[in-house]
């Protein structure tokens, strides 16, 4: 099927290629770049309403030296990362306004990209992503309708690589810390004959990582072909990566962070931890590692086919199709210790006249899936109107099964049998249109109207048993705004957005009962811009109906698992600015206060129920700040001191203090030094990263559970609360070197 959809991908560029030749061209160098019609849907411009940010290549790349993309953003307002392994390779995370990465929306090239049953969006299925990036805009709180599901907290849009006019290539290695590694070629051959160009990417990422065994192997590729004239854009492409990750999740007790022996020993006890995991736990520190097996490992590929085609049919009308089909296959492996064959459908065997019910085992958990997309959008401009309607469809088949690939005890099951054997099946359609008028050289009024209908049915079984889910959500999602522009340098807007969202198939398998979520967004904001100063600054109030909010609780392959919340909100004020001190010197902070809150929070707790009141929201850190001190002394060098501090969290929604995440302040340093050459090279970019410089310890996630322990008397139950937490690395460098042709 993929290669059947890549062969006809390139029949249709090569046809349409054809028929342009003999198009009578008008156009206008006054309007939109081709490129940002891939997704002019879902961006919007600097005066628009909605609270934005934008990252060019030339941002990513001083920093792009192997780690994901998340951790490239995260000194971005309302932005908290976290790396499992504790280097920022590999399993990463991105929280925007406290908002887990299953409530961000990411598309690339208006294509949907997180995972549709999961909502999560994966980065490590395509490491350095980033080398192949033209641009992204990062919307906070609802954003304008997007392609899949709704933004709850933020989208991320990312548009690919532009066509180049000119052939170059590129070689571009990084080393560092914990033994990471990048390696990178790049080449674009320039528009050959005015018209096609072909170019692309292979790279190839190792680490060890800050915990333990905590490796990475990471490849991926992209490659683009390309037709282009004055009014259409044809881009073919495929890009993909494989990943093998050994796992990480689990997390560090904190005694074996703080070096408490007493604390190890009782957790031990406490946990049951047999001899070689204990002496596991005693000989660690707080790089400790749960997992010892040599195969404890995610394995995953994904591959990704678009076709796009823009056409511009004069200074006013343009559209854009988009066809996508994603190949994602791949397992988890785990190492099990004395697991009861009832678990695996296995029967009771006799050996020696003893009955044997239980095994060790070595299990795989597969996921393999099918994701087709089309999208199909129009787009009128003039000097008052901006108006663009769009379609998108998708569907989605994820299979879902489990082996036994070794087994102490193998009882009656054969190689190749499957112990669990389930479906997903999702089916999604959604319709926009959004306008922005321009109703006089002050005022600018922005509408914004989605309909979005979801089909989601499950079959078979998971490892814990039958799911069995069929249900449809018809979503109406509308927004509107306003513009007022006192001068060229000041804006002021308001607008309000109003967002629904469908459960996960965690969520259902957690609670067959879960609910969909709805959001009100209210945002208010000031921007102000001349030369040397530039300040954004909005309030937002996020008013939730049963949002999904983390209980701090993650399932046995480490996914975090959800509740509903009944009311809950999130209020903010977000500051960000640049001010050019000097022509050497600027300064670019921004901070983030909030108050995130569920209005009602009851629980189980020693065996009855408690009503804890207004609580605040798990994960959601009351202040957020970040600052870059830039020095630039001369035109190819830059010297930049970045700081980021995130405040108080938990995470549970109990106030607990058995959750608590202290706040934490961490500083990088990054130098970026481009030599300009005259002979084989156009360029040699020269980058250093210095993370953590003053060597903080400290943790930006974990986890949060209790359990009701009745085992010392039957008559009271006692909640036991336990946490597990992942460190990030100390002091860490990396450092790299682009040879640009």
């Amino acid at each position: 099927m993929k290669n059947l959809f890549l062969f006809l991908t390139l029949l249709v560029l090569s046809v349409s290629a054809t028929a342009q030749n003999n198009q009578i061209l008008q156009d206008s160098t006054k309007t939109q770049k081709l490129d940002e019609v891939l997704v002019n849907a879902v961006r919007v411009n600097a005066t628009s309403p909605i609270t934005h940010s934008n990252i060019t290549k030339k941002d990513l790349e001083k920093r792009n030296l192997g780690q994901d993309l998340p951790i490239l953003l995260n000194y971005l307002p309302s932005v908290v990362t976290t790396s499992d392994a504790g280097a920022g390779v590999g399993y990463t995370g991105i929280r925007i306004r406290g908002v887990s990465g299953q409530g961000t929306n990411v598309t690339i090239n208006g294509i949907p990209y997180n995972d549709t049953e999961s909502l999560g969006a994966y980065w490590v299925d395509l490491p350095d992503f980033s080398s192949s990036v033209e641009s992204l805009q990062l919307q906070r709180g609802v954003g304008t309708s997007t392609n899949g599901s709704s933004a709850f907290g933020a989208s991320i849009n990312i548009l690919t690589d532009a066509v180049s006019r000119e052939a170059n290539a590129e070689i571009a290695n990084s080393f560092g810390s914990y033994n990471t590694r990048k390696h990178s070629v790049k080449f674009s051959s320039g528009l050959l004959n005015n018209h096609f160009e072909l170019s692309g990417r292979l790279s190839q990422i190792n680490s060890d990582g800050y915990i333990d065994r905590a490796t990475s192997n990471l490849k991926s590729y992209f490659l683009q072909g390309a037709y282009k004239d004055e009014n259409t854009l044809i881009k073919a492409l495929v890009f993909g990566g494989h990943e093998v990750t050994y796992q990480a999740w689990y997390g560090t007790p904190l005694a074996r962070i703080i070096g408490d022996e007493a604390g190890i020993e009782a957790f031990i006890s406490e946990n049951y931890l047999s001899d070689a995991e204990a002496e596991n736990l005693r000989n660690s520190d707080r790089r400790y590692n749960y997992y010892t097996y040599e195969n404890e490992v995610d394995n995953y590929k994904q591959d990704h086919y678009q076709l796009h085609w823009n056409e511009r049919y004069n200074n006013n009308w343009s559209t854009n199709v988009g066809l996508n089909y994603t190949y994602g296959r791949g397992y988890y492996e785990q190492y099990r210790v004395d697991d009861d064959f009832a678990n695996y459908n296995l029967d009771e065997i006799t050996i020696g006249g003893e009955t044997i019910n239980s095994t060790d085992l070595i299990r795989r958990r597969w996921l393999d899936n099918d994701f087709y997309v089309a999208n199909a959008n129009v787009n009128y401009k003039d000097a008052a109107f901006d108006v663009t309607s769009g379609i998108s469809y998708s569907s989605y088949l994820g299979k879902h099964f489990g082996e036994i690939i070794w087994a102490r005890y193998a009882s009656n099951s054969e190689i190749g049998d499957h112990y669990y054997d389930g479906k997903g099946d999702k089916k999604d359609f959604s319709s926009f249109i959004k306008a922005t008028f321009k109703l006089n050289n002050k005022v600018s009024l922005y509408g914004d109207l989605q309909t979005r209908m979801v089909d989601y049915t499950t079959s078979g079984t998971t490892s814990d048993g039958e799911l069995l889910v069929d249900e449809t959500y018809n979503f109406f999602n509308p927004k509107a705004g306003i513009t007022y522009e006192f001068d060229s340098k000041n804006n002021v807007y308001f607008s309000y957005a109003r967002a629904n969202r469908e459960p996960s198939r965690s969520d259902f398998e957690n609670n067959p009962n879960i609910k969909p979520e709805q959001l009100n967004d209210f945002e208010l904001g000031w921007r102000h811009m001349n030369s040397s100063f530039k300040v954004n600054a909005n309030i937002y109030y996020m008013l939730y109906n049963e949002q999904l909010i983390l209980t701090g609780a993650i399932d046995d392959v480490g996914a975090p698992v959800r509740e509903n919340s009944g009311k809950s909100y999130r209020l903010g004020l977000e500051v960000d600015a640049a001010i050019q001190v000097s022509k050497q010197f600027a300064i670019q902070p921004n901070f983030t206060i909030s108050s995130n809150k569920n209005n009602e929070t009851i629980v189980s707790k020693d065996g009855a129920l408690v009503n804890f009141g207004k609580t605040n929201i798990s994960f959601s850190p009351e202040f957020i700040a970040a600052n870059a001190l830039v020095f630039q002394p001369i035109t190819n060098f830059q010297l930049s001191f970045l700081s980021k501090y995130v405040g108080v969290q938990y995470m549970g929604n109990t106030d607990s203090n058995a959750s608590k995440l202290e706040s934490y302040f961490v500083n990088d340093l990054n130098i970026s030094y481009e030599i300009k050459t005259k002979s084989i090279f156009k360029s040699i970019l020269i980058s250093g990263l210095v993370s953590n410089i003053f060597s903080e310890k400290y943790i930006s996630n974990g986890y949060y559970y209790t359990y009701d322990d009745d085992w010392s008397d039957p008559n009271s139950i006692t909640t036991i609360e336990g946490a597990g937490y992942y460190p990030q690395a100390t002091r860490n460098f990396l450092i790299g070197a682009t040879l640009k042709f």
